[in-house]
Order: structure tokens, then C-alpha cells, then sequence
């Protein structure tokens, strides 16, 4: 055995001596012990020999190995056992980063989620906890779409194709799922497999004929990107556009805490315009201007604006006169425009308008170029909508007016996660290419796509109807997305309490919500709100009404205890 190889072997041993030591680690092949009590560890698969003394020191073996020395090696060791990383050295700017949708409220709630499953409830006052604090469709009975699930089926499992009889005359499937899921294993290979860094080429291609078909302008396959749900995207985009401490980004509140979390990470600036509660969650553009010149006048570079479109928290849409005037101000002050438009087909007051839409008929009326530069980075998802598809992480973001050298580093970007996951994408395109009329699977599509949204408009309505009789709490009439994000009047003595438990007045009613009903919602402090207003955020994703009664009688008793 070399010198080298002996000294790193005595100082994995903690100090053994000797050559008869050496030996017992069996650097050779194992040799029978005379001894009885005594272990030789087995050598490594396809090993004659042992890689390291180190690697048999942390064999699961260990104990028997050095019985007879662990108490010599621990008090011989040459250093002091230690972790690397605290919380105190780690990455400050990730401590700092808060994302209240899944944070002390949620945890909580799982808690008592799992306490209820292993049969232990006799603690808690409910027998149900009810997630209301995330747009997560499907875990709140949601059914998915058949059409796209059957379609998924195949993709994951190829060989059933080979069974069409049974898939059609004996499991239900239409003729139109097995053709889709035959075209997209033509184009995809497998979804196995990873596709190109910006997303299968046929399917950004099925992406820009919906954009087509929706806005009424042509889409380039090319300026495309597929990612894991909207919030890759974000990020993506966010670590392109920030390129300093000193960058900063105009954010609606309140708002997604995805925006204030992704930017506390990158050490960027968000720079907060206010929307407007007395005109239902509205886009104030006065107000935006006004915190756009605050910042630019406290030296910060200003780079991009950020539309929720419909709202989250807010459920808000934006009129076509609204998305104009903020494409007008960020073409005058060269701002990027990201629109967040997830909750597109949520809307169930007035009509979507796109920022794409918008854009291109400005720059169809403005020949002259005034509006040709603006870059608009447009985001959608699988996630919402009568979709629901959460957990598959399937999204777009599609660019307009990049500079293409900036494109390239976007793509370079998204290469270094090599890409967004193909399940995903197949989706994707589903979402955007769904049957049409005359289509075998068309007729129970429409009825399930209507039934959900039906559903949510009533469930809405619902939730709306009983937060307007609740003592001390005002709430916008439900425009689109997926929640609610009304104003509660707690009572000074609650906020008395809340102050001496060290907390926000509005994480204390949900806290106490929570704890008395199993009904997790979302202060409005996690959004953002204007200074001495509470607020929570709901979904009204949950099936039932049960709960919302449970949310009623709760707030009764918090208003006379706290009086």
C-alpha cells in the first residue's frame, strides 16, 4: 500500500497505528477472523479492493467494525464534527423572502390535516380542514377534464395504443383522444425524454395558432417558450430583467407574493403602486405614475411593470382603456411589460383583454413606431382556469419587441434547467387546442369546461352574498380569477390582542379562524395592503357551502368576544 493511501487510511481511523491495524480495515481481500465478536466489512460490488479506509469508516457497519476503538477513534479525532451551513450564513436575501400563501398558516393547517387522517380529531373543534388559501383546484374536488386526462393516460403509457378495441368499445375513449395522443408522441418521441430547452417545436407552434385565433394577430413559434407553470417563467424573466441591487420593479398590491419573494432573492428593488379598492380592485394609473417618479427619484433604475390581469388577490380585470394606458406609460418610460395572465379564462364580468391583443392593434393604428419597441412578455398556465392542473407544471411566456440577443440569453437561461417537463407541455397543448364542434370528444368537454365554470361563478356569488351580512366586513363583487379579498373591521381589542401575541392584526383573526374552524385563508398582510387596512384572500374553490357557514358563525363570536 502506498505511503499516501496509509496516511489517508490512519486519518480516517481517527490515528490507528501499525500495520496490523491497517490491515484489520482489510484494504486487501477479507481474510477470516480468528476472532468471533470480530467484522470484516465485504468489499465493494466489483471491487478487489477497498476505494478508501474513509469509505469503510462510514459503511453502515461502522459499529461492528470498530467496536473495539470507537471510544480511542472519537477522543483521537483531528477535527470537530460540524454542519457548514446556519441559518445565520446562509443566503441572506432567501431569509428574507416571504410567501405568505404557504407559510405559518399553511403549515399549520397540514398539521391538522394529518392529525385528522391518523384518526386523532378529538383535540379539534372540526372534523374537515379546508384549504381556502391556495388556487389549487383539484385538491379541492375539482374533476379534470376527460378529454385531457385520457389523452395524458397514453402519452404515459404508448402500449395501450395498442389495445384501440378496448380503449374505444370497453374504457370510453373517443377516436379524437387516441388521434391527439398519437400526433404528440410523433412529435415528442416520449415524454421521457427532455425536449428542446424552449419547449417542443410543434407545440409552440399550437401555442401561437391559439394566440392567433384569440387576439387576432399572428404568433411566432419562435418568441415562445414553454416552462414549469407561469411561476418559472417569472423567474426566468425576473433574473433576465435584474441586473443590479438597484434594479427595480413595478408591482401591483396588493399582489402574488410570487413577485416581492422572487425579487427579495435576486437583492432587486420592488417598487409598489397601490390598486384601487373603491373601483373594485381597479389599475390606477396616476397612481402608478406617481410611485414610478418616487423611485426614479430615490436613484432607482425602474425596468419593468408588473399586471395581474385578472387580479390575485383581487379577482380584478382590467378594462381595455386600462391595459392601453399602462401599454402608453411603459412605452413612454421604456418599461418592460410582464402580464400575468393566468386567470385569463376566469373571468366572469365584463371580457379578457390581452396585453398581446392590445399591443398589436396599437402598433396596427401607430405606423409611425411609437409603440414598436414596447417588450411585453405575456405568461400562462395550466394551473387555473377550468384547467386545474396544478400539479403537472405546464405554462408558457411569450415575448414581443425583444432585442434578439436578449432572447438568446433568455434561452440560455432556460437551457441551464434544460426544460420544462414534456407531461407538462403535452398539456399545454391540450389546454390550447381542446376539441372542437363536430369532434367526438367535443360534447362532453363543453359540458364539463361549462360545468366548472358555472360553478365557480355561483360558488363566488355565493361566498360574496354571505361576506355582505357579516358585521364589519366589505368585499368587491367577484370580477374573475379564483378568490375573494375582502375588507375586515377588527375591533381594537383584537388588535390589542394581536399586538400582545406578536402578530398582525389580520394573521391573528386568520390564525384564530383557522385554530376554531379548520378554514385556512390568507391574511392580507402576505399581499400587501394599505397601511391600517385588513384584508384576506379566499378561494371559492371549495365544494359546499358548509365551510363558508363555518367562516360566518367564527367571525359572530370573534366580533362579540373582541367588543
Amino acid at each position: 500500500m502506498s505511503s499516501g493511501l496509509r496516511r489517508l487510511t490512519e486519518r480516517a481511523t481517527g490515528g490507528l497505528n501499525g500495520s496490523s491495524r491497517i490491515a484489520s480495515l482489510s484494504l486487501g481481500k477479507s481474510k477470516p477472523s480468528s476472532s468471533p465478536h470480530r467484522r470484516t466489512a465485504p468489499p465493494y460490488a466489483g471491487d478487489g479492493l477497498y476505494r478508501t479506509a474513509a469509505a469503510v469508516v462510514t459503511h453502515r457497519d461502522h459499529q461492528h467494525l470498530y467496536h473495539h476503538h470507537s471510544t480511542r477513534q472519537i477522543r483521537n479525532m483531528s477535527f470537530t464534527p460540524a454542519r457548514r451551513l446556519n441559518y445565520d450564513n446562509i443566503n441572506p436575501h432567501v431569509k428574507s423572502a416571504q410567501y405568505a400563501v404557504r407559510g405559518e398558516l399553511a403549515v399549520k393547517s397540514e398539521e391538522y390535516r394529518a392529525k385528522l387522517a391518523s384518526g386523532d380529531s378529538s383535540s379539534l373543534p372540526f372534523k374537515q380542514v379546508i384549504s381556502a388559501n391556495i388556487g389549487n383546484p383539484q385538491q379541492l374536488d375539482q374533476k379534470p377534464i376527460t378529454f385531457f386526462r385520457q389523452v395524458l393516460s397514453l402519452l404515459e403509457n404508448p402500449k395501450l395504443l395498442e389495445h384501440e378495441d378496448v380503449l374505444l368499445n370497453q374504457l370510453g375513449y373517443k377516436s379524437d383522444v387516441l388521434d391527439r395522443a398519437k400526433w404528440l408522441l410523433s412529435k415528442v418521441g416520449s415524454v421521457g425524454a427532455y425536449s428542446a430547452s424552449n419547449g417542443v417545436p410543434a407545440i409552440k407552434q399550437s401555442i401561437a395558432d391559439f394566440l392567433e385565433r384569440r387576439d387576432g394577430f399572428p404568433g411566432n413559434p419562435a418568441d415562445i417558450y414553454l416552462s414549469a407553470g407561469a411561476s418559472s417563467g417569472v423567474n426566468t424573466l425576473l433574473h433576465v430583467i435584474c441586473a443590479d441591487p438597484n434594479s427595480g420593479i413595478l408591482v401591483p398590491i396588493p399582489q402574488y407574493p410570487l413577485y416581492t419573494a422572487s425579487l427579495s432573492v435576486l437583492n432587486a428593488k420592488c417598487v409598489p403602486y397601490h390598486l384601487d379598492e373603491s373601483k373594485n380592485w381597479g389599475t390606477d394609473l396616476d397612481t402608478i405614475k406617481a410611485s414610478y417618479e418616487k423611485a426614479v427619484a430615490e436613484g432607482i433604475d425602474c425596468r419593468a411593470i408588473v399586471i395581474i390581469n385578472p387580479g390575485n388577490p383581487t379577482g380584478a380585470s382590467l378594462s381595455e382603456s386600462d391595459v392601453g394606458a399602462v401599454i402608453e406609460f411603459a412605452a413612454e418610460k421604456h418599461l418592460v411589460i410582464l402580464a400575468d395572465e393566468v386567470y385569463q379564462t376566469n373571468v366572469f364580468v365584463g371580457k379578457f383583454h390581452s396585453f398581446k391583443g392590445a399591443l398589436r392593434q396599437l402598433q396596427k393604428e401607430n405606423p409611425d413606431g411609437k409603440y414598436d419597441l414596447v417588450e411585453l412578455a405575456s405568461l400562462h398556465s395550466v394551473s387555473k382556469g377550468m384547467v386545474g392542473e396544478c400539479g403537472h407544471r405546464g405554462g408558457y411566456f411569450e415575448l414581443c419587441g425583444f432585442d434578439p440577443k436578449v432572447q438568446a440569453e433568455i434561452y440560455k437561461f432556460v437551457s441551464i434547467t434544460l426544460c420544462a417537463p414534456v407531461i407538462g407541455q403535452c398539456l399545454v397543448e391540450l389546454m390550447v387546442n381542446p376539441p372542437k364542434e363536430g369532434e367526438p370528444s367535443y360534447e362532453l368537454y363543453k359540458q364539463e369546461y361549462d360545468g366548472i365554470f358555472n360553478s365557480l361563478r355561483e360558488r363566488a356569488t355565493a361566498l360574496y352574498e354571505a361576506f355582505k351580512q357579516m358585521e364589519g366586513v366589505e368585499c368587491a363583487e367577484p370580477q374573475g380569477s379564483m378568490y375573494l379579498f375582502p375588507t375586515v373591521t377588527i375591533p381594537p381589542k383584537a388588535i390589542e390582542a394581536a399586538k400582545a401575541a406578536d402578530r398582525k392584526p389580520d394573521e391573528f383573526y386568520c390564525l384564530r379562524l383557522l385554530e376554531a374552524t379548520g378554514v385556512c385563508l390568507v391574511p392580507g398582510s402576505g399581499f400587501g395592503q394599505k397601511e391600517g387596512s385588513q384584508h384576506f384572500r379566499t378561494t371559492f374553490l371549495a365544494p359546499g357551502t358548509e365551510w363558508v357557514g363555518r367562516i360566518f358563525e367564527f367571525h359572530r363570536k370573534f366580533m362579540d368576544e373582541f367588543r
